[in-house]
């Protein structure tokens, strides 16, 4: 695998916004060129699959301006650097759905975009659900969805939901607890 293994000789700062920091590093190549690589430094995100007694799922509807639609997609968040995983799927899950789960169990990380960002998604399954009060983050709008995992299953599969940690949490959940 070193064999593969690309370093960093320095580091260029293009971008410090509020969410990531965009650079441009020079990198030595396996070979010894030099070579650069622009990416995107992201703390990174935490989703939770929620799925109650009955085997449904909840889900929530967002504007996502980069795609210009409405995405279907599980109550996920931006990760604070310090802050654990675990904690801010729950969290989310209480903001966006007005939800807690009494079991969390993780079900993977995901690397969303490797070509060009660090960003790191980490997912877990909600269950033994019960309602609490949601409290969306200023500016945030969105629809809870509650259907039947397999109607959710169903669009991961047609290509009806888009949104990759959604396709992955369905999918995952589907392989590991309904064998």
């Amino acid at each position: 695998m070193d064999t593969l293994r690309e370093t960093k000789i320095k580091g260029d700062l293009i971008y410090d916004g509020r969410i990531m920091q965009v650079y441009n590093d020079e990198i030595r190549l396996p070979d010894g060129r030099k070579a650069y690589r622009e990416y995107v430094n992201h703390s990174g995100g935490c989703a939770m699959l929620a799925v109650d007694d009955n085997d449904n799922v909840y889900l929530v509807e967002q504007f996502r301006y980069p795609y210009g639609e409405v995405v279907l997609e599980i109550p996920a968040g931006k990760r604070e650097r310090t802050e654990d995983p675990k904690m801010c799927a729950v969290r989310e899950l209480e903001e966006e759905c007005g939800l807690k789960a009494e079991q969390v169990d993780e079900l993977g990380i995901l690397y969303p975009t490797v070509g060009y960002s660090n960003e790191k998604i980490y997912i877990y399954l909600g269950r033994g659900l019960s309602r609490t009060d949601a409290h969306l983050d200023d500016g945030e709008f969105l629809s809870v969805k509650k259907m039947p995992f397999h109607d959710a299953y169903a669009m991961a599969i047609d290509g009806s939901i888009k949104d990759s940690k959604t396709v992955v949490a369905l999918l995952k959940y589907a392989a590991v607890y309904k064998k």
